[in-house]
């Protein structure tokens, strides 16, 4: 069943296709940069997009954005979300909703410097996300394989999961 979820099908699927056939092309970088702007307000652009970032009142800051911890949550929900779309739509699964709510465990005393990072671990010791999809012409089955696969397959999840390299120099000025 061809279905319409508001993405561009072909594009994607021609994409793949490039990458099935020269696996190179699928290996990409994507990049970001920050600049601060006033207490704990910051911003990332990212391509020709702007994110504002803060902390909350309670961590010092004015809330006038999600923090950066905060981010990393609704980076994970979303790339699901498009996963879930991305799939389905491919699959011909005719999904109406998905709705994804998302928390996470983070004890504070390695960032605020109480203890150390090998005592504590500054980042998230968990991540939980409850993934709601409606399909009402899918099958469990088919709602249960697809979950599993883009679970699976999220790269968001994968760099929260998975220990990866990161590598910083300091250009002082």
């Amino acid at each position: 069943m061809d279905v319409d979820l508001g993405f561009d099908k072909e594009r994607l699927g021609g994409f793949i296709k490039r990458v099935q056939d020269d696996p190179a092309a699928g290996k990409t970088e994507w990049t970001a940069t920050t600049h601060w702007q006033h207490g704990f307000k910051s911003e990332a652009k990212i391509r020709s997009h702007r994110v504002r970032m803060d902390e909350p009142t309670e961590l010092g800051g004015s809330d006038t954005a999600p923090n950066m911890v905060e981010v990393v949550l609704g980076a994970y929900g979303c790339c699901l979300t498009t996963g879930f779309i991305a799939n389905a739509g491919l699959l011909g699964i005719d999904l109406e909703h998905v709705d994804i709510s998302l928390a996470g465990d983070l004890d504070l005393q390695a960032f605020f410097g109480l203890k150390p990072p090998h005592q504590v671990s500054p980042g998230y010791t968990e991540v939980r996300a409850t993934i709601r999809l409606t399909a009402p012409s899918a099958s469990e089955e088919q709602l249960r394989n697809l979950y599993t696969s883009v679970v699976a397959t999220s790269p968001v999840g994968a760099i929260i999961e998975r220990p990866v390299k990161v590598v910083t120099e300091l250009e002082a000025t």
